[in-house]
């Protein structure tokens, strides 16, 4: 009874912890959005974005995990520039060089297929199972398509305006709206859409890997800041040829560096690192959607931007997929071969008891087993 209890504590507080994570990026999303009518480039916000969480996760590996026996191989090296590549170099600049071909409704629509790509890499490398037969794998399938659908009903389905609340308050009124040039290439910013779906839901799996082979939540982090911050500010150099373009002032431009640094990027990466050691990248990755929801809410508030039935209704039906993965993920039976590859596991005598030390301490057998 009192390990089952402690099972739906910690069940539940890896869902809180989730729901922060998307409100955290929900808000780089609102700070990208007043950056861009500031005029700040992208690229070099996305390299700053990088710098500073290198700058906050860092020293807090340095003080939490000083004393951990964490030995930095070749192999955990080379993960580690892999996480920096797909998700911090390579993934968010094929997002925003998508957003210059398409429009941002087209490009956000398209990210919402991160979950899916995700679903299917993990399935194909045997870390998740389908299990199409029993109730859990029926549940996964079935919440993961709705979140999805929700998610494009927000985004295309406007329909009849609804006032909830009225603040008043638009940021970027004397800015007007954003636009994009008129001979766009739609077939190359789909491609650039997919390719950074396919670049985040790389950055899921090998960040599951990472927390198997280099169990060390603030070192795994503060290493795909640093691999992150070094590629995009490098990419950066080289396609951003005005330096004026780097120069920060106590202004809207360094805020936006800081949150999405600092918040959006340090305190994110490190939550969801813990949450993808105990769950995996499927559970993690299904939350993705929300952050529309948040921004939805947000850009109601900040930008006077009227909610409509297709937003509410596509929250909703968002919600209600999010729950039904929690269920079939709670319903299906766990085993460490759908948590991890059987050779990822080691079977030295050692291993047994560390098992058994942190299922004392955490209450918690799957941590123990990642571990």
């Amino acid at each position: 009874m009192e390990n089952k209890l402690c099972e739906i504590l910690e069940r539940g507080k890896v869902v809180i912890v989730l729901l922060v994570v998307q409100a955290a990026l929900a808000g780089v999303i609102v700070f990208y959005k007043l950056a861009v009518v500031e005029g700040m480039s992208m690229r070099v916000l996305i390299a700053y974005r990088f710098i500073f969480a290198t700058a906050c996760v860092t020293p807090l590996a340095f003080v939490f995990e000083r004393e951990s026996k964490a030995s930095l191989t070749w192999k955990v090296l080379f993960l580690g520039v892999l996480s920096g590549l797909f998700g911090g170099a390579l993934g968010p600049n094929l997002f925003i060089a998508s957003l210059s071909l398409t429009s941002s409704t087209y490009a956000t629509a398209m990210s919402n297929l991160v979950p899916i790509a995700t679903f299917i890499f993990a399935v194909v490398l045997r870390m998740e199972r389908v299990g199409m037969k029993t109730l859990g794998g029926q549940g996964k399938l079935v919440g993961t398509l709705l979140s999805i659908g929700g998610a494009m009903i927000l985004t295309f389905y406007k329909g009849k305006e609804i006032v909830v609340w009225s603040t008043n308050i638009n940021l970027i009124k004397r800015h007007g709206s954003t636009k994009h040039a008129a001979a766009a290439d739609q077939v190359l910013g789909s491609l650039l859409a997919l390719g950074s779906c396919v670049a985040f839901a790389i950055w899921y799996i090998i960040q599951a890997k990472m927390s198997e082979v280099y169990p060390f939540t603030y070192s795994a982090s503060a290493l795909f800041c640093i691999t992150a911050s070094l590629q995009a500010t490098l990419y950066t150099i080289i396609t951003e040829r005005n330096w004026s373009a780097w120069k920060l002032g106590w202004n809207l431009r360094l805020l936006s560096a800081v949150f999405t640094g600092v918040i959006g990027t340090g305190l994110t990466v490190v939550l969801m690192s813990w949450c993808l050691r105990l769950r995996g990248p499927l559970f993690v990755s299904i939350f993705n959607p929300l952050t529309l929801v948040y921004v939805a809410i947000v850009g109601s508030l900040i930008f006077n931007e009227k909610l409509s039935i297709g937003s509410i209704l596509g929250s909703v039906i968002i919600v209600v997929g999010v729950y039904v993965v929690l269920w079939g993920k709670a319903k299906e039976k766990k085993t460490p071969t759908q948590l991890a590859a059987p050779a990822e596991r080691p079977a030295e005598p050692e291993t047994l008891n560390v098992v058994i030390q942190d299922t004392d301490q955490n209450c918690d057998p799957r941590k123990a087993i990642l571990s």
